[in-house]
């Protein structure tokens, strides 16, 4: 049963998530809330390895979360479900897309698409910020790296990469 749960909730998550990998967050969140597979802590952990990790966030994610509620078997379930709603998608409008391309009606649809996915993100954005800048220490991190991404336009990698090995140190010494 766990596992026909956890492709219908991975399924719908593909399906209805706009805008990329960060745009399922907000299904995980209620995911997490409904069924307690995992908190919410577990998914910002989630989310911080699965960024720094090779593939889409989301597709990552998925596995991750489903290998913690119910191993290999969850992990592969999950990560199938999550896909398969863009793989069908693709494969449709690959058919159909030189057919519509000019259409008016289509073209109206992907640009109203652009804001909820924004909207999306954005409350994303919200919810991680709510639940990971918090302490003095993080938040001070926050404020340095965001300066520094403004005046110094270098590859997003670096501030990754900074920001985990500051949040190693923070969580060596417990200040986060």
């Amino acid at each position: 049963m766990i596992y026909l749960l956890l492709f219908f909730e991975y399924f719908k998550t593909g399906l209805f998530a706009f805008g990329g990998g960060y745009a399922t967050l907000p299904f995980l969140y209620h995911i997490s809330e409904v069924y307690g597979w995992y908190s919410a802590k577990q998914l910002s952990d989630m989310l911080a390895v699965s960024s720094i990790t090779p593939g889409p966030v989301g597709v990552n994610v998925a596995t991750f979360s489903g290998y913690v509620t119910s191993g290999l078997l969850g992990a592969f379930v999950a990560t199938s479900a999550v896909v398969l709603p863009s793989l069908i998608l693709v494969v449709i409008v690959a058919k159909l897309l030189a057919k519509f391309r000019e259409n008016k009606y289509v073209q109206a649809a992907i640009h109203a698409l652009k804001p909820a996915g924004c909207g999306l993100l954005a409350g994303v954005a919200i919810n991680l910020f709510r639940e990971n800048v918090i302490n003095p220490g993080t938040f001070i991190l926050f404020i340095m790296l965001l300066i520094m991404s403004i005046r110094v336009k270098k590859d997003p990698l670096i501030y990754l990469g900074v920001s985990a090995l500051a949040g190693l140190i923070l969580g060596v010494f417990h200040l986060v």
